[in-house]
């Protein structure tokens, strides 16, 4: 398994292009994007547990139920969310890409993403949709990563090379993520393309196992999106034996899977809004992994350590406070906790209790722009990694003024 180029045009079948339409007032930023596979493509998601749920959520489930598709569309700069005409709108884009791609409407998956209850216009997707479909091109991955980015400040996307059958696959993606991310069972934007031959239901159960041990463990502020997606297609054109079961080949196309999702949660992480560092939390020495990733997760979220972590505080009070409240059973006097980073490792914690250590050199570890926090539990064989960031003052100006 190797990471390759092309992020989701990177398997067989699949072009994509991102344009700027007029949705956004800022003409320098693209706000439209196009994915598309010269095949109908099995096809699987997974969405935001929130009951407040974008109109495109509602679509793009209808338009799943049969597991395939072969297109998704998706703006940037309005969320399409709480909009009385929500759904009538999230049809219409996929009306405007069967119109002029000859795609069917029913087999687009749609998505929107931006600030939410503002009424939505579609008529600048409708003007821009000539000009979408004629850039499509084989390199577009990355300017349709642009299209779908908001308080983003960096692209995200990521394709990795792997082996199914005998034959050579692939497996890419693209996402989007900067704040209103805490999720479960999906998370912000994600679209994955493969070109590997599997089933509708065996897709679906790869990336439902997947989200568990990835996209769920990923929080930046703790708020849950209305829009959260994530969505795979599989064209099936890597020429091995379609994956029909459990097996060897499942397997490997796990892994890859599961290599693509943890990249791009680390990048979405790192990425949080205002953020200056990333933070990698692996609860170790657990006695299931429900426990490990309660800790872990417990740790990564709480506005507390998100700020000591800002100052560069080894302040592992904090840490403990937030497995104390975390609800998983562990037994406090067991516990060990150490910060890591590139200047080096430091034990701060050891059995519930503080050791003597240097603040000088914690401060130099914890300067570092990514940090991992080592918490050993001391009671099993588990262990679970969750991923965050750091609590900054560019936080709370972003999201001041956000929808103004």
């Amino acid at each position: 398994m190797k990471i390759i180029e092309g992020g989701v045009c990177a398997a067989k079948g699949f072009k994509a292009s991102g344009i700027h339409c007029g949705i956004r007032k800022n003409k320098s930023k693209k706000d439209l994007a196009l994915i598309v596979c010269d095949k109908l493509c099995a096809a699987a998601a997974v969405y935001t547990t929130n009951l407040v749920k974008g109109a495109p959520i509602y679509v793009t489930k209808e338009n799943l139920s049969d597991g395939h598709a072969q297109a998704v569309i998706c703006n940037s700069g309005n969320a399409n969310t709480c909009n009385a005409n929500g759904e009538e709108i999230a049809r219409k884009m996929c009306a405007l890409v069967e119109k002029h791609t000859g795609i069917k409407a029913s087999d687009v998956i749609v998505a929107s993403t931006g600030v939410i209850g503002q009424p939505m216009d579609v008529t600048p997707i409708e003007n821009g949709m000539e000009s979408l479909v004629s850039e499509l091109n084989l390199n577009g991955s990355r300017a349709a990563n642009q299209a779908i980015m908001t308080t983003d400040t960096m692209e995200k996307e990521v394709a990795v090379e792997f082996t199914a059958g005998g034959k050579k696959c692939s497996i890419g993606g693209i996402a989007k993520g900067s704040g209103m991310i805490h999720p479960n069972m999906a998370t912000m934007l994600v679209f994955l393309t493969t070109d590997i031959a599997i089933t509708p239901e065996m897709l679906q159960k790869a990336v439902s196992q997947d989200v568990k041990t990835s996209f769920n463990m990923v929080s930046v502020d703790g708020d849950t999106s209305t829009n959260d997606m994530l969505c795979v297609l599989a064209s099936g054109e890597a020429g091995n034996e379609t994956v029909a079961s459990d097996g060897e080949d499942f397997a490997s196309f796990k892994a890859a899977l599961n290599k693509v999702t943890t990249y791009l949660c680390r990048l979405i992480a790192k990425d949080g809004e205002g953020a200056t560092k990333l933070l990698e939390c692996v609860a170790s020495g657990a006695d299931n992994y429900e426990t490990a990733a309660i800790v872990a997760k417990s740790v990564i979220t709480s506005s507390l350590f998100k700020a000591a972590m800002f100052g560069a505080d080894a302040n592992w009070g904090r840490v403990l406070c937030a497995i104390g409240y975390s609800g998983a059973d562990v037994d406090v006097k067991k516990i060990g906790v150490s910060f890591a980073s590139q200047a080096g490792s430091i034990e701060v914690c050891k059995n519930g209790e503080g050791v003597d250590f240097s603040e000088e050199k914690a401060k130099e570890i914890l300067s570092e722009s990514e940090i991992r926090i080592l918490v050993s539990l001391g009671r099993g064989k588990y262990s679970a990694t969750a991923w965050g960031c750091d609590l900054t003052y560019d936080y709370v100006k972003i999201n001041g003024d956000y929808r103004t």
